[in-house]
């Protein structure tokens, strides 16, 4: 082996490899039993703590997450309440669902009449013989308290006599002996989420609360205020975002240090777009309360929504001024038809709308008003012009204007005076068309028109769903399909 080095060499390279191999074999199983022991005194450890490990799993909480949010699961199956029908019409299918029937008066439960109010109070319910059942329900809270309050009650309800127990108590609170009020000690502001449902709210509150001497002033895109109004205003009504605007420059509190009530209208849009608004004026006037010591009282209204005791935990409300109430409170019961198009192309489908809204309006034509409800500003005027052109078809028309009425005669008059061409075009034959893209004369006078019942059928977008108390017996929701720019 001497002799032939390089046999020599190998062999030497291999009895290294062995001992190299051994001595890692060796190392591995140390170190595996190290770690075993290890754990065995860390899981007695555990054990000896209460802990329990054996059954241990790791979670994938994106896995489990809903794609598209909670709020849209949804059982595919429902029960129709009794009474329930269905009806199969040629490219279409109805669903009748009766109106629910109104909850009774529990044991004692009686209505507030305007006379048992506070003497002072009494002039802003001129005209009223007493409270609505939910009004008389929150009376002792709304009027006699300082503690926040959530209210969640089914359109219709009467919430904003409820906003202004509200404003009454906080007036109450700086009444002189004459009965005077101390107009500089306090404001009141009222956020409403569209620039018609201000508007609408200016209005009621300047009628309402004159007998006081109370200002009333609108802040929106639509209505500037200087610092000074703000000043000599005692309830301000506006927008979120608008007054996100004017609290949120932190060195000048002028516009907040004399904020004694918040309400909080439509609360329920904290789940929608515009919600974050809402949230930081919320948070930002709790840390203001929480600063200065300055008493901020927070009211919110909303619609009847599932999570109301979130939304009060987050308003800091307390357990006996949240109050809840399903639909069998309505005052005016609600009978709900719907209505599936069964067409599969789209200019069909369109058509069959346009034919079932058309005789959705002539089951009411001259008896009372309707209105529908489009998901954009051009759908108004389409949708508009379709069932004109069907009336004048099957001459129809003279069923919502009669010739040589007043109601048309004031029409024909009040349609040379608007701006929007696809108004001037509809009111002469008793339609109108309401969306933000008009401008705000334009959709006052259609407000005012259809409220006198001068308008027979007005076709608007959402604007008028968020709360403007318009007179219509029947309602159109015409479509489910909603663009968001946006999401595209």
């Amino acid at each position: 082996m001497k002799s032939r080095p390089e046999l020599h060499h190998i062999l030497a390279q291999l009895l290294e490899t062995d001992e190299t191999d051994i001595v890692e074999t060796e190392r591995a199983k140390r170190e595996k039993t190290a770690q075993r022991r290890a754990a065995a005194a860390a899981g007695e450890e555990a054990v000896a703590a209460g802990q329990w490990l054996a059954g241990r799993k790791v979670l994938d909480l994106d896995d489990l997450a809903f794609s598209q949010g909670s709020h849209l699961m949804s059982n595919k199956r429902c029960e129709l309440p009794d009474g329930s029908y269905r009806k199969q019409k040629k490219s279409y299918e109805e669903i009748h669902v009766p109106a629910l029937k109104p909850r009774p008066f529990a044991e004692g439960e009686k209505l507030i009449d305007i006379s048992e109010l506070p003497k002072w109070a009494q002039p802003a319910f001129d005209g009223y013989k007493s409270l609505n059942r939910i009004q008389s329900r929150l009376c002792e809270s709304a009027l006699r308290s300082d503690e926040h309050l959530l209210l969640c009650a089914p359109t219709g309800a009467g919430k904003t006599n409820v906003a202004l127990l509200t404003i009454l108590h906080e007036i109450g609170k700086h009444l002189n002996e004459d009965g005077t009020v101390k107009v500089d000690e306090f404001k009141c502001i009222y956020i409403a989420p569209m620039k018609s449902l201000v508007q609408e709210m200016v209005g009621n509150f300047t009628k309402r609360l004159a007998p006081f001497g109370i200002t009333v002033g609108e802040m929106t895109g639509d209505a500037q205020m200087s610092k000074e109004q703000f000043m000599a205003t005692q309830v301000i009504v506006c927008t979120p975002e608008k007054y996100d605007i004017v609290s949120r420059k932190g060195g000048e509190r002028a516009y907040s240090q004399l904020v004694r009530l918040l309400i909080l209208d439509e609360i329920h849009l904290l789940h929608d777009d515009r919600g974050p608004v809402l949230e930081a004026i919320v948070v930002r006037t709790l840390r203001q309360v929480e600063q200065t010591h300055d008493d901020c009282r927070l009211v919110g209204l909303s619609a009847t929504l599932p999570n109301y005791q979130d939304v009060a935990t987050f308003l800091r409300v307390k357990p006996e001024h949240l109050y809840y109430f399903d639909n069998s409170y309505r005052p005016v019961p609600l009978e709900q038809q719907y209505i599936g198009v069964t067409e599969k192309k789209a200019l069909k489908r369109f058509q069959a709308m346009n034919e079932v809204v058309y005789e959705k309006i002539m089951e009411h034509a001259g008896k009372s008003q309707v209105l529908i409800f489009v998901h954009s500003r051009k759908e108004t005027g389409k949708t508009a012009k379709a069932i004109r052109d069907a009336c004048l078809e099957k001459d129809t028309l003279s069923a919502f204007m009669r010739e040589g009425s007043a109601s048309t005669e004031i029409l024909r008059t009040e349609a040379e005076q608007v701006k929007n061409h696809d108004l001037k075009d509809l009111l002469p034959y008793g339609f109108a068309i309401h969306h933000a893209g008009m401008n705000r004369l334009d959709r006052t006078l259609v407000e005012d028109l259809f409220a006198d019942k001068h308008i027979q059928v007005l076709f608007s977008t959402a604007t008028l769903a968020w709360g403007v108390n318009l007179p219509a017996h029947t309602v159109i929701i015409k479509g489910t399909q909603i663009y968001n720019p946006e999401k595209g």
